[in-house]
């Protein structure tokens, strides 16, 4: 999914706090809200403003575009090796909120909207992967099970834009809009005041762009990376356009009103079940199989989504719940195999690359849908998805085999 965590580190239990996670998963729940804002609220921008139908697209690709920026000039310049870790998170936690807080402020169509959701997207570069970096301080061995707990944090994080919209029409998008940069500079307070740098922080070996000519070339690592790819071309154009689809199902006539909002909040937020329930999974059987299921499992749900469209209104709306748990289920997964199969020298840079590469790809799908939502019935929008997951399991095949067998 997003930024792949730092490799664990051996051994050693310390001595912290028994509020370090919570204030971690606080936080990183609280500044990743950011991160769908712009999406909750555009159906009262595109009234207001006069925005054309395809915005959402544009919209959420832009914060896809802005992390991926802000992810490489974090990663080249070292942002987080230089500067402890907390302070970066605060201060990009309080940026990212300005930068969300922009559309109120300095409203200016759709062009300054665009802008202020890269800028958004931009400093959510040092919050949900310097969040890593924070929790890699205070866990070794353990750092698996707080990864599935800080994954399942972002994924609640971006769903919750979309509860606060589907609290009523008396919330207004200015409200929605404040209301999350607000806990964002909450989140980046606590983290700032509650969770010193852990004993088992280190700096991270110097970005190397020319890493990209060596990392591919391993195996193990294109058999993750590439299910990874899979992954991503799949989960945020399906977390983006579940409002859409949603409204579509009910305009066919196939139920009762609605609270559109709402549901697509507990779509997404469902994979936080996903997330949580495949790294206790994962301790038993690895992360492949995790992953290998979880993928195979959202690829269905594209590939039967036109039947289920048709469906009762609560039969579609538990598939929905169903495919946004395991469509999210095997980031941590694919975070674990990205940095246990990366070239040991390389990990850092390797890590960094995939991230990109896979956010890159994201607005590749994205984009794609947005065309499509035009000209191709609704029911058939998330089929194209599929690609995504077939070419990943694929590529992740090698990953279940006995671990002589993969090295062979």
């Amino acid at each position: 999914m997003m930024a792949d965590p730092p490799a664990s580190h051996p051994a050693g239990a310390a001595a912290r706090p028994p509020w370090i996670l919570f204030v971690i998963i606080f936080s990183q729940f609280a500044g990743t809200s950011l991160w769908f804002a712009g999406n909750a609220v555009l159906g009262d921008l595109q009234q207001q403003w006069g925005l054309a139908d395809d915005a959402l697209g544009y919209v959420t690709s832009a914060v896809q575009l802005g992390f991926i920026t802000g992810t490489l000039t974090f990663a080249f310049f070292a942002i987080s090796d230089r500067f402890s870790p907390r302070k970066v998170f605060f201060a990009c936690s309080l940026l990212g909120a300005l930068a969300n807080l922009g559309i109120y402020l300095l409203p200016d169509g759709f062009g300054s909207l665009l802008a202020f959701r890269f800028l958004t997207g931009f400093f959510l570069a040092g919050v949900y992967p310097v969040g890593m970096k924070i929790a890699s301080g205070w866990y070794q061995r353990d750092l698996g099970n707080a990864i599935g707990f800080l994954a399942g944090a972002l994924v609640l994080g971006t769903a919750f834009p979309h509860l606060l919209k589907g609290m009523g029409q008396t919330f207004p998008w200015e409200g929605v809009t404040m209301s999350v940069s607000g806990i964002a500079v909450l989140g980046g307070v606590s983290m700032l005041l509650l969770v010193p740098d852990g004993p088992h922080l280190t700096k991270g070996t110097k970005f190397d762009p020319a890493a990209l000519a060596v990392i591919f070339r391993s195996r193990l690592f294109r058999a993750s990376a590439f299910g990874y790819f899979g992954h991503m071309w799949e989960l945020y154009a399906f977390w983006a356009f579940v409002p859409v689809v949603l409204a579509a199902h009910l305009a066919q006539g196939a139920g009762d009103a609605l609270n559109i909002p709402f549901w697509a909040f507990c779509v997404i937020a469902a994979g936080f079940f996903g997330c949580a329930g495949g790294g206790l999974v994962s301790l038993r059987t690895g992360s492949a199989p995790v992953a290998f299921a979880q993928l195979l499992s959202s690829g269905v749900c594209c590939a039967i989504s036109p039947l289920l469209f048709f469906a009762p209104t609560p039969v579609f709306l538990a598939f929905l719940v169903f495919w946004g748990i395991v469509v999210v289920g095997d980031s941590p997964q694919f975070s674990t195999l990205n940095a246990q199969n990366a070239p040991k020298a390389l990990v850092g840079s390797a890590l960094t690359i995939a991230n990109c590469i896979g956010f890159a790809i994201s607005i590749v799908s994205i984009q794609l849908l947005n065309e499509l939502a035009a000209i191709v019935p609704p029911a058939y929008l998330f089929v194209p998805l599929a690609i995504g997951p077939v070419l990943g399991l694929i590529y992740l095949m090698p990953l279940l085999r006995p671990l002589e067998a993969q090295r062979s």
